[in-house]
């Protein structure tokens, strides 16, 4: 999962192919599990996550996506998940009509599909592999830019590794993204800040120590 966009297009931009930009506030419903799937969606600002309703009322948060990346790809005439935002968020959205008529688009949509997939290969690892110590390693790196995936060349500058997270999720919605209880997640972010991996500011606000550090407890090295 580490630095993995769910759908990110190389240069096409919904707005070259008639997309509507539309402003979200924070926690708006976008879409509902089980609407008619008729739009895609390109997040151009802010932050979206994307989560399934279990038959027993639990939630798993399935994605958290940034800028840049595109949703609302459904296999059926429903969605299968609800999308919703975590901060205000502008949104460009197309009618999946015109993607039927844009071969750019398509092309666009087909290599964002091959991404997709390996997203969802590695946090099937994340769930079903990974120690409690390692997920939250993962999603915080996961919010680090250009850090921890394919082809990172680490630092700048070895001296100074540090970086400040800004988290827009609350630690319910961490533990649902990560498959872990509240709890957890609170003791293992007080076991890095005790470990000097990592210093809380605010509720909101992480502060990473050295970013090689926190990466080396993903459980991908």
């Amino acid at each position: 999962m580490t630095g993995a966009p769910i759908c990110t297009p190389s240069k096409t931009s919904f707005s070259e192919f008639g997309g509507k930009a539309v402003q979200y506030d924070t926690h708006a419903v976008i879409y509902y599990e089980g609407d008619p799937a008729k739009r895609l969606y390109e997040l151009v600002k802010g932050s979206v996550m994307l989560y399934k309703l279990l038959p027993d009322g639990r939630r798993q948060v399935v994605e958290v996506l940034r800028p840049g990346d595109i949703f609302g790809l459904a296999g059926s005439d429903e969605n299968d998940c609800t999308a919703e935002t975590l901060t205000n968020a502008e949104i460009q959205e197309i009618d999946l009509k015109q993607v039927e008529r844009s071969d750019a688009l398509q092309r666009t949509l087909t290599r964002c599909l091959t991404n997709q997939m390996r997203v969802l290969h590695e946090h099937a690892v994340l769930l079903g592999r990974k120690s409690a110590v390692e997920r939250v390693a993962s999603f915080l790196m996961h919010l680090v830019p250009d850090r921890g995936g394919v082809g990172c060349v680490g630092p700048i500058d070895d001296s100074d590794d540090g970086f400040d997270l800004r988290l827009h999720m609350t630690r319910q919605e961490i533990a649902d993204y990560l498959g872990l209880t509240i709890e957890t997640v609170s003791r293992v972010v007080s076991d890095l800040k005790r470990r000097g991996v990592i210093r809380v500011d605010r509720a909101d606000q992480i502060h990473l120590n050295k970013v090689c550090s926190l990466c080396q407890m993903t459980g991908m090295h």
